[in-house]
């Protein structure tokens, strides 16, 4: 079995935040967008999609030989506790439950956990997902709802096996190039110091892969955030966020020592 941990590099010990904090800082070395490994990139992204939830970190970290577990995207149970499994509890993450005269009794609603990237809140759309019965697998068609937060609870009527309701949970991986704030997303861009100093028009993709335009005024201080309006996420009622675009500098590693000169006389 994957070591999780030594994926993050983290101790079995570790807190939520410092798992977290490992994913982002492993993340943003391996994304493929930064000319890191792709399956280096999905190991560590399965590592925190299982030590960053609860419910999958308890079962990995107390594994039994009755659990079960599903992969992003699809549904995952886990049965029991220490010293075996409850029936009782078993049905009842299928959606039933036993009654006093010992029978299954269907019940009105399936749960089931279902983790996207922070692109998929930004874009919505249909998703296939699996759910698990008694009886097998069946797949339904999802619609991830615009704005959708991390830990929400949505209700689809009468798609799960059995006409049943079915009550998804979603998850939203964090995505190591962009932090969320409600509808707003702020990001960072590195720049020349001269663009700062004399005033640049840069371009920087969103999360559905547009370019957007943003003008950094002259004489703009390091780490001074930009804001390009109505550029963020966008939720159900029709609520849309801003982008916050957060500019560094990178001085150049070859200057005209005449420049050099210039800014010499000039230093205070």
């Amino acid at each position: 079995m994957t070591d999780h941990y030594a994926t993050l590099g983290v101790p079995r010990t570790a807190s939520p935040d410092e798992i977290k904090r490992a994913f982002r800082k492993l993340a943003s070395q391996h994304h493929p967008d930064k000319g890191g490994n792709t399956a280096k990139f999905q190991q560590i992204q399965a590592a925190y999609e299982t030590l960053g939830d609860p419910n999958k970190k308890a079962a990995y970290d107390n594994p039994n030989p009755f659990g079960a577990q599903g992969s992003p995207g699809g549904f995952h149970f886990n049965f029991g506790g220490p010293g075996g499994f409850n029936f009782n509890d078993m049905f009842e993450m299928f959606g039933q439950r036993r009654g006093p005269n010992q029978e299954y009794q269907r019940r009105g609603h399936m749960r089931m956990s279902l983790w996207i990237r922070l692109a998929d809140v930004a874009i919505g759309g249909s998703r296939p997902v699996s759910v698990g019965t008694p009886q097998g697998t069946s797949t339904v068609e999802i619609e991830i709802p615009l704005g959708i937060n991390d830990g929400d609870n949505v209700q689809y009527q009468g798609i799960a096996p059995g006409g049943q309701d079915l009550v998804v949970q979603f998850r939203v991986h964090p995505d190591p190039a962009w932090q969320r704030n409600d509808l707003n997303l702020t990001t960072e861009k590195t720049v020349s110091i001269w663009d700062l100093i004399l005033g640049a028009e840069i371009t920087v993709k969103n999360l559905q892969g547009a370019e957007l335009v943003a003008q950094i005024p002259p004489r703009t201080q390091p780490r001074t955030l930009l804001r390009l309006k109505g550029q963020g996420l966008r939720n159900r009622s029709g609520a849309v966020g801003d982008i916050l675009l957060r500019v560094n500098a990178a001085i150049p590693d070859q200057i005209d020592p005449e420049l050099i000169q210039v800014i010499e006389k000039h230093r205070k």
